[in-house]
């Protein structure tokens, strides 16, 4: 099963659920960090030893002794990365979407692809866990190339969590594309409830069960809880406010090492994650 941890915005201890969530599992699990502009769930979960790879992506280079700049490279490319200036065509690789439109359509076979490193793939056992994270390279701009990597490196016979990126925009969807269910964090404020009306719309297009987990839930007020019931959205845990949590994740340790108790009340979402109940 592929359960996706995401929020609709940032700082709503949804890296923190995943790790808790990774750590209260029975057996073995894979947790994803697809927050590759941003990944710490090594921060909770440190790795004396992970594995390394450079993430490429394909981006066209242009011979310019075959080049007749006829612009049918420019003509094709939707997001621009092609631009023809007389009889020469310059590439805009951060733009460049890796499509290879532009080397299927030249009719002087004049592009070819070479590739760019975008990020790296770092992985290794902690305990039961087996944690993968992806880390875009800084200037970087393309996360989901990057997100997509990491999510093809799972083992497709073990579970998997996956830490996504905040917010409902492209790297947010790539990383809950394919999910079999969607655990959106919030918390109790105006922002919170804001950006969780728009994370509920963003999973209800994509089709995909989903269910709210409300962190600090007694910092705030209750408009949040009042929406869940509304919208008729399974409300699948609410964790307190804590300044001993508060502490601990401070100090880099886990939600499980300051308040063990909250286990078994993962471990029984867990559960009804697995059945689908979703309203």
């Amino acid at each position: 099963m592929r359960i996706a941890i995401a929020s609709g915005k940032g700082g709503t201890g949804k890296t923190t659920l995943s790790v808790a969530l990774a750590q209260a599992w029975n057996g073995p699990v894979q947790l994803l960090d697809c927050d590759v502009e941003a990944p710490n769930a090594s921060i909770f979960l440190p790795l004396e030893t992970a594995a390394e790879q450079a993430v490429t992506v394909p981006v066209p280079v242009v011979d310019s002794t075959r080049c007749t700049g006829c612009g049918k490279c420019a003509a094709i490319c939707e997001f621009n990365a092609l631009a023809v200036a007389g009889k020469s065509v310059l590439v805009f690789e951060e733009l460049c979407h890796s499509c290879g439109g532009c080397v299927r359509i030249c009719p002087e076979k004049a592009i070819s692809e070479q590739p760019r490193k975008i990020g790296t793939l770092r992985s290794g056992q902690i305990g039961t866990v087996h944690l993968t994270e992806g880390r875009l390279d800084i200037g970087r701009s393309m996360a989901p190339p990057l997100i997509r990597t990491v999510k093809k490196s799972a083992d497709p016979e073990l579970p998997v969590l996956i830490d996504c990126p905040p917010g409902t925009s492209c790297p947010m969807i790539t990383a809950v594309k394919g999910a079999d269910f969607v655990i959106l964090v919030t918390e109790p404020t105006p922002f919170g409830l804001h950006d969780l009306t728009l994370a509920v719309e963003t999973v209800r297009l994509l089709n995909l069960p989903f269910g709210v987990v409300i962190n600090r839930a007694d910092a705030g007020d209750d408009r949040v809880t009042a929406y869940c019931e509304k919208e008729k959205i399974r409300l699948l845990l609410q964790i307190p406010e804590s300044r001993k949590i508060a502490e601990a994740t401070s100090r880099g340790e886990s939600i499980l090492s300051a308040a063990p108790e909250l286990r078994s009340r993962f471990q029984e979402m867990i559960q009804t994650v697995q059945k689908k109940e979703s309203i």
